[in-house]
């Protein structure tokens, strides 16, 4: 499928700066595009975060977007990956195509911050009606995403190439039985017709406060997969566990034996990694011995070959383990997101473009983030860039600061201006061949 029926550009970059001086068209700074927009962006995000969708049915967001980026002239479609939006923005000179994305879902989280407009939507997930927000900051990253559009738009006769704007879903990951998210929108052809020369995205948390910025060459988040594992035993009274064997203590084996996979048999020198039980469901009497109980969890790495050597490690330990007690355990691994990768020449060339945003001493370079992010897709295909914009109040104090993904996970809103500028400053400079 392809979706994009442009004519292809040179990407031969062109040096803005070495025009002359009377060729140059006036350009506004990105500071003072973003203050331009800033009460625009805080009315987006309030309006998406009192109606959030969850993955794969953003169809409300998807509107919202698609209407604002056809107001500013852009190329628009609709539709991608469900209810993706991606729209073109042509500069008025010959250069590269860069992209910048945003994630639009939302997640089954109850709101619990008290302000005038938290959200009260609810909808059905995995068979459950539940709360839904936007407990991650995805309604921030749309609405920074539409300020940005509107800068570039504003100043696109001096933009040496053209931009890409992915407004994607189910960043969350998609429902049960559905494709979604980035790896979907690559499949059905985002890339297909012109590969960017780059491509860029942000991310609000609450670890760092208003202000603040963090971004880090080479690897950023881990890799996600998940996991089942089945447990067979044979069932009998619990009076009588003779009679039977017993899935339950073989899977209480199970989960003993593969905490010795991190901490035993791969060199966390190298890389670390994280393998978390997080359900154990099976039987439902106190007297009765089930047949099988099953165990689910995730896998979390920063290196690929790890990564395959703990799937491999996994199942046969699992089952080596169950087998000691007569049981059987067959093991199923769901692969989620690789490692989100930043290409350390585009960190290193724009790392002072972020610092012109908020000074020097206020772009970190974090740790390792076991947390994943379907981003890392794009970043396989072309030079990709994530950093981190900081939305905390500041000077919270000593008091737990809610994390992303928590009922009570608060943006103070002086953070959206200078997301905005960022990300319009980045773009700049990624189109300015310098």
């Amino acid at each position: 499928m392809r979706l994009f029926p442009f004519t292809k550009l040179s990407i031969a970059l062109a040096v803005f700066c070495a025009l002359p001086a009377q060729a140059q068209p006036l350009l506004q700074t990105p500071a003072q595009l973003a203050a331009e927009v800033e009460q625009k962006v805080i009315e987006w995000r309030r309006d998406l975060h009192q109606h959030p969708e969850l993955s794969n049915r953003e169809f409300r967001t998807a509107e919202v977007v698609a209407k604002h980026l056809k107001s500013l002239g852009l190329e628009v479609q609709t539709g991608i990956a469900h209810t993706g939006v991606v729209a073109r923005l042509k500069g008025g000179k010959s250069g590269p195509l860069i992209a910048l994305r945003a994630d639009m879902d939302a997640l089954p989280v109850t709101e619990k911050v008290d302000i005038p407009f938290a959200s009260k939507a609810t909808d059905t997930y995995r068979g459950q009606i539940v709360g839904v927000m936007h407990a991650c900051g995805h309604d921030t990253h749309v609405a920074m995403l539409m300020g940005v559009a509107e800068n570039l738009a504003k100043v696109k006769s001096a933009l040496a190439g053209d931009v890409l704007f992915v407004f994607q879903p189910a960043e969350e990951g998609a429902p049960e039985g559905e494709e979604g998210g980035a790896e979907l929108m690559l499949k059905q052809g985002l890339f297909a017709e012109q590969k960017p020369a780059a491509v860029f995205g942000m991310h609000v948390t609450s670890n760092l406060p208003v202000g603040m910025i963090s971004v880090r060459p080479g690897p950023v988040m881990a890799s996600e997969d998940s996991f089942s594992i089945k447990v067979k035993g044979r069932q009998t009274h619990g009076s009588r566990p003779w009679n039977g064997i017993d899935p339950i203590v073989a899977s209480a084996q199970v989960v003993s034996a593969v905490q010795t996979i991190v901490s035993r048999r791969v060199d966390v020198t190298k890389a670390p990694a994280v393998i978390s039980f997080g359900a154990i469901n099976g039987g439902i009497r106190s007297n009765i011995i089930p047949d099988e109980v099953e165990l689910i969890g995730t896998i979390r790495t920063f290196d690929q070959q790890m990564r395959a050597d703990i799937k491999s490690m996994l199942a046969k330990t699992a089952a080596d383990a169950a087998a000691a007690v007569g049981a059987s355990a067959d093991t199923h691994i769901n692969q989620g997101y690789p490692v989100t990768v930043n290409n350390s020449e585009l960190v290193s060339r724009m790392r002072p473009v972020l610092e012109s945003v908020v000074g020097s001493a206020k772009v970190l370079e974090p740790g390792l983030t076991t947390g994943a992010e379907d981003f890392s897709f794009y970043a396989q295909e072309v030079p990709g860039m994530f950093f981190f914009l900081g939305v905390t109040p500041e000077g919270k104090g000593a008091e737990p600061v809610a994390s992303n993904h928590s009922p009570e996970f608060y943006v103070d809103e002086k953070a959206l201006k200078i997301g905005v500028e960022a990300m319009t400053a980045v773009a700049m400079k990624a189109l300015a061949g310098e």
